[in-house]
């Protein structure tokens, strides 16, 4: 492998750890976006939808994007990683609960699989 090949796809690998990182800080200031009156919110609001749109479009610019699976039905050829899978039985239906990680696509593929919670579906 070439010093060039290296450094792109080092280079790659720290975009995709950023764009993770950068994921699970939007999701924990949600949270925190949630917790404040409407008054003093929207402000923050405004700005949270901003960089959203910001990351998606800077994301799809490179033929990448983020992959929400929460609500999902559960299917293990999912490109997902269960936290809890061992807390159900073998034939148990399952839905997404939570993403831990998201799934980030490429225009080949998979690029980083996700990671998440499952429960059990109500049938």
């Amino acid at each position: 492998m070439s010093d060039i090949n290296k450094i792109d796809n080092q280079a790659s690998q720290i975009i995709l750890e950023l764009v993770i990182e950068s994921w699970r800080f939007s999701r924990l200031f949600e949270k925190l976006l949630s917790k404040l009156d409407a008054g003093e919110s929207q402000r923050y609001i405004n700005q949270f939808k901003y960089y959203l749109n910001q990351l998606e479009s800077n994301l799809e610019k490179i033929g990448c994007k983020l992959a929400n699976l929460e609500g999902q039905p559960f299917d293990p050829g999912m490109a997902v990683t269960p936290l809890n899978l061992q807390d159900f039985e073998p034939n148990d239906p399952l839905i997404i609960e939570q993403m831990i990680e998201p799934v980030i696509m490429g225009p080949e593929g998979v690029l980083r699989t996700g990671t998440v919670i499952l429960r059990k579906a109500h049938i």
